[in-house]
């Protein structure tokens, strides 16, 4: 049995913070409605990342949408918002992710919806909170992202500021907000009792600095500076990095200078007997030029048996050849209900052994409207 089995969910969230929360509950076990708007359906349908289309939408939107059904309905519809309020009734997870006060635009604010369901767990994500300059923006991961200083973390010294190569508030939005749901369930199980749970994608992209951001402040206010080359962190020196190799690259955390210098047989870097953080920028070029002259698994042969923290640097085909991978068993097959299926990622949480895999995939637009309305709403 899953530990949130018999919970159910009435998502109203779209693209990705919210789908990404109630996604890990789905996984969790619990059933996760998603309310979409009739025709047009969750914005993530057409949210195309690239030119890939998978059964007439976009891939984002399976992705993160599978183990989940679609309730088709109109707010601005009397008719329809009544029966959205009857699942809510017997809802134990409300959550949204619109702009602060669209739901109180329609009447589904945490008060309208407490009124109907006294105990309910109700959980929001939204960009930037109640910040009053920003309130009205829209909570774009790119923007959050440049607006938290976090694209000065990435790239090298002289690259301005890079962003990540994912959208990771986002996916730190919803994981706050998981993290906050299951905080108020386990608190509504003892003390019988609901909560509102907020998150907002500003809070989640500063609580990930939060070592950078410490470091800032106890360091004199000190900026972070980025290695000129081969930087990976703003705050650690040599050797910590990715390194060109012969024939790919080779990843290096912490370790000692002279002990790197015997091993690899790099009398140059004897030059630096002390591995001092103003000196990272010359380490790292005389080893960026040493590392060159061999190949990758040369380097991983002499390294990995001193212990030194060290990995080659794979790409998704790579990946996905090493049997380090194959035995996580972490792709699954899941079929949507009109029969087309797709590989995907599964739940990377285990409990009690057992990893969490589910079958179903994501949902068409209002596919699901007759069932709930056959065993949760009439």
């Amino acid at each position: 049995m899953k530990p949130l089995e018999d919970y159910l969910i009435v998502d109203f969230s779209q693209f990705l913070s919210g789908p990404s929360a109630s996604l890990r509950l789905a996984d969790l076990g619990a059933s996760v409605i998603k309310i979409e708007k009739p025709g047009t359906g969750d914005i993530c349908r057409t949210l195309y990342t690239s030119d890939l289309i998978m059964n007439g939408e976009s891939s984002i939107f399976h992705t993160i949408n599978r183990n989940k059904e679609s309730f088709a309905a109109d707010f601005k519809n009397a008719e329809d918002l009544e029966k959205i309020k009857m699942l809510i009734k017997k809802a134990d997870v409300v959550m949204h992710n619109f702009r602060p006060g669209v739901m109180d635009r329609v009447g589904l604010s945490y008060n309208n919806v407490k009124a109907i369901n006294p105990k309910v767990v109700y959980a929001e994500i939204s960009g930037y909170g109640n910040h009053p300059d920003l309130v009205d923006k829209p909570g774009q991961d790119l923007l959050l992202q440049s607006l938290t200083a976090l694209t000065w973390l990435t790239g090298n010294q002289n690259d301005g500021p890079v962003p990540m190569g994912l959208s990771i508030v986002d996916m730190l939005a919803g994981a706050h907000l998981a993290q906050g749901i299951l905080a108020a369930l386990y608190r509504k199980t003892i003390k019988n009792m609901g909560a509102l749970v907020q998150v907002s994608m500003l809070d989640s992209a500063i609580d990930f600095q939060f070592e950078t951001i410490t470091t800032f402040f106890n360091d004199g206010g000190e900026l972070p500076v980025r290695t000129k080359t081969n930087n990976a962190h703003a705050y650690l020196g040599a050797p910590y990095g990715i390194y060109k190799t012969k024939d790919g690259f080779l990843a290096l955390a912490m370790g000692s200078i002279p002990f790197l210098a015997d091993l690899l047989k790099c009398d140059e870097l004897l030059k630096f007997p002390k591995n001092k953080f103003e000196l990272r920028d010359k380490i790292k070029k005389v080893l960026a030029k040493h590392l060159k002259t061999q190949n990758t698994n040369f380097w991983l042969d002499i390294l990995e048996p001193a212990d030194i923290w060290c990995a080659k640097v794979l790409n998704y085909q790579e990946l996905f050849e090493e049997e380090g991978f194959k035995v996580l068993d972490f792709v699954q097959n899941v079929t949507m209900g009109d029969g087309y299926s797709y590989d995907t990622t599964r739940c990377p949480i285990t409990i009690d052994g057992e990893r969490f895999t589910a079958r179903k995939g994501s949902p068409k637009l209002g596919e699901h409207n007759e069932k709930i309305l056959t065993e949760l709403i009439n």
